[in-house]
Formats: C-alpha cells, structure tokens, sequence
C-alpha cells in the first residue's frame, strides 16, 4: 500500500518515472522485508543483458544518420513516389516517415527532422499550419513501429517466448497499413488546401530514388542479417552505428568530425533516459514477483474473463487511457509483465498481442496530456497546445481504427513472421 501512495504522490507532482519507482520500492522495502542493499543489486541485475546493448546503439545509428543529410534525400525519394498525388506534400509527409522509420525508429526523432521542413512548407503551399503540425506528428508514430524499432527490442527483453526478428517481422504491414488509412484520409476527407504539383521528370524521380537508396539500405540489412540468422540484434545495431557513420563522413559528406561528440552526447543522454527506466522498472517488477503480485493479478483476471475478443477490448482501453498519462516505454515495462502472461493463458498469439500494446502505446505519442510528439511538433510549429488538440484528433480516430483493425483481424500481424517460421 505504501509503495502505490508513494509512486502515485510522485508522479502526480510530476516527479520523474524512474526516479517515483525508485523510491516507492525505498518505500517497501522500509517496511523490513528486505535489506536496502537489494534495490541496487536488482536495478544492475535488471540491465546485465546483451541484447540492452542494441538500445543506445540504435539510438546512436538514428543520431547519425539524421545528422548525415539524409532527412533532404528521405523527402525527395517519397516525392518522387507520391509527390504528384492530390494532396501530395501532405503524402510526402507521410511516407517520409515509413523510409525514415527504417533509419531512426523514433517517433520525436521524425517529428523533429520531419516537421522542421514540412511544417513551414506546407504552409507555403496552402495548407493551415496546425493541420501541418498534426499530420506530422500522427505520421511520425509509424516510425517505433516499422523495424528496427526500440520499443520492439524492450518488449522482446521483458518477454521471454517472443523474438526480435518476430517483431520486426510483425511491425511492417500494421506500419505500413497506418500509412496507408492517413493517406486515404488526407486524399478523400481533407479539403485540397495545396496548389497542384507537378510529377518531377523522369530523370529526376531516377536521381530521387538512387540518393534514397543508400540510406535505405541501413534497415534493409539490418532486418535482412537479423533474419537470415547473421547476426544478434546487438550486433546488427553496431553495424548501423558504423554504416551511419561511414556514409555521413564519407558518403554525403555532410557529418563534420567535430559534429560526432555532440552526436554521441545527445544519444547518451537519449539512451541514459530508457535505460534508467528499464533498470528500476525491472527491479519492481523482481519484488512484484516475489511478492505473487502478477500471478494474483492474472489468477483475477482470469477468474471473470475467459474470452479472448474480451481480454482484447479490455486491454486496449487499459493502454489507451494508460498512454494519457504515462510515456509508452515506461507504461510497456510495467505491464507487459502482468498482461503477457494472460494473453498467453487465453491463447492469444504472443507476436499478435506484443505489436497490439506497442501500436497502442505509441497512439499515446499524440494524445494530450502527455504526448511527446504533440509537444514536439507544438515546438516546432508553435500553434499553441489547444489548436494542436483539436486538429490531430482526426488523426488520432484513423489511428483508432487501424488499431481495431489489427486487433481483431490477427494474420494482418502475424502473416509475415508466419511466412519465415516465427
């Protein structure tokens, strides 16, 4: 009881995640129960994993490549495949984030990049500018979703029966699936507001697409050497890190060596923020467990729902208001640990449910009050939180939607991981 006041009192003043943890589980164990010496012993227990190690490299590889110059030849490449198309910037905006998921896997990272362009070149072209600033910020969701994504890696960490590749694998169609529902909303359901843009000539829709592959080939080995069996996700991250760093010095020439220590500063402190989390989130959820406080939860839940398509509905609310106040990965390593294991006795597949809470969770990017992106793309935009609000929410119900529809119509997520033997 005292650990939940205390964690609870914390966030509610709006104490940071790791740190209300930390001391609720101070909280507990001055009850007696167990030595203080235990909380440090747990939260370095919590991070000895050599699959961790992929975290702050990918977040790494993201850094450099955002500072290598490729956000310009990301555009150029989505508007050559869709820059023509009624409502085209608009399109571009949104295909740029499925080319630039498979570089960062951050949604901040692409409302930052992304929005810094788009944001005021869209408002050339007609568009309003909160409108611009929450096509952005909708879009960039796809990008945790779409491999190689970070908080696919953190699910397969808490989870024991489910692998990366599985969720790469799984992470593509309900991505691109969510690209396509934004795009069939801004073609028929929003008003022309851009001037008609012209297809670009052949011989540049060619240079376009040969300056987008190089950085496109990034992912496409990633992906590619993780399931062919190569390489570990950790090593696999490395080689990013060196890709990135190879075609900014010597490719585009457009990363500066004294650019690499501010680089490598920002992704320390990136990657410091997640992993403080994972730390201390994984020493709770080793006193949870000592305590029989998930196997209660589940012989519960357990007790009065027996149906699937029940458990399903249930837990996407649950998510759903839970991503209003709690940022995704902190929400992710809190309960996936209770709801994993129920989601397994009720026979639902463990790949299907794993990309269920992180789409869900990623949906909380762009709802107030906690919404990373919509405070992101606020900044950058600088419409004011409440025009924000009300021009993503029809984004956020074609999120809804797409979210329904992988729920509920599971070979959408499982086909692919299904086809190579996950």
């Amino acid at each position: 009881m005292i650990t939940g006041v205390t964690l609870f009192a914390l966030l509610a003043i709006g104490a940071p995640v790791a740190f209300a943890i930390a001391l609720g589980l101070v909280a507990y164990i001055s009850t007696g129960t167990f030595g203080i010496d235990l909380l440090p012993q747990r939260i370095f227990a919590g991070m000895d994993s050599f699959t961790i190690l992929a975290i702050p490299l990918f977040v790494l590889a993201g850094e450099l490549m955002n500072a290598s110059g490729i956000t310009s030849r990301v555009i150029n490449l989505a508007n050559a495949l869709v820059g023509h198309a009624k409502a085209g910037l608009a399109q571009v905006n949104i295909w740029s984030s499925v080319i630039f998921a498979g570089l960062s896997g951050s949604a901040v990272a692409d409302t930052s990049a992304i929005g810094r362009i788009f944001i005021p070149s869209m408002e050339k072209e007609g568009y309003p500018r909160d409108f611009a600033a929450a096509l952005t910020a909708a879009s960039s969701v796809i990008g945790p979703i779409i491999p190689p994504s970070i908080p696919v890696i953190i699910y397969a960490l808490i989870t024991t029966n489910v692998s990366v590749p599985a969720l790469f694998l799984a992470g593509i169609v309900p991505g691109v699936l969510l690209a396509i529902a934004l795009s069939i909303y801004v073609r028929f359901f929003v008003k022309n507001y851009a001037k008609p843009r012209e297809r670009m000539k052949m011989g540049e829709q060619l240079k376009a697409v040969w300056n987008g592959l190089i950085p496109l080939f990034m992912p496409i080995f990633v992906i590619g050497s993780i399931l062919a069996g190569i390489v570990t996700p950790t090593e696999a991250a490395s080689f990013a890190v060196f890709y990135a760093l190879v075609v900014g010095l010597f490719v585009f020439r457009e990363l500066k060596p004294g650019d690499l220590p501010g680089i490598f500063a920002g992704a320390m402190r990136d990657s410091s923020s997640i992993l403080i989390i994972m730390a201390t989130v994984a020493a709770a959820n080793w006193f949870m467990t000592f305590a029989g406080i998930p196997q209660s939860i589940s012989k519960f839940v357990l007790g009065y729902v027996d149906s699937p398509v029940t458990f399903l509905i249930l837990i996407n609310l649950m998510l759903l208001a839970v991503g209003l106040v709690l940022e995704g990965i902190a929400a992710m390593l809190v309960l996936v640990p209770i709801l994993h294991p129920i989601a397994i006795s009720l026979g639902i597949d463990p790949t299907h449910f794993g990309i269920i809470v992180i789409f869900n969770l990623m949906i909380g990017l762009i709802t107030p009050p906690m919404g990373l992106c919509l405070f992101v793309a606020d900044a950058v935009a600088g419409v004011g939180m409440a025009r924000m609000i009300r021009a993503i929410m029809p984004f956020f119900v074609v999120e809804l939607l797409v979210l329904i529809i992988i729920t509920f119509v599971p070979d959408i997520v499982t086909f692919l991981p299904n086809l190579f033997g996950f």
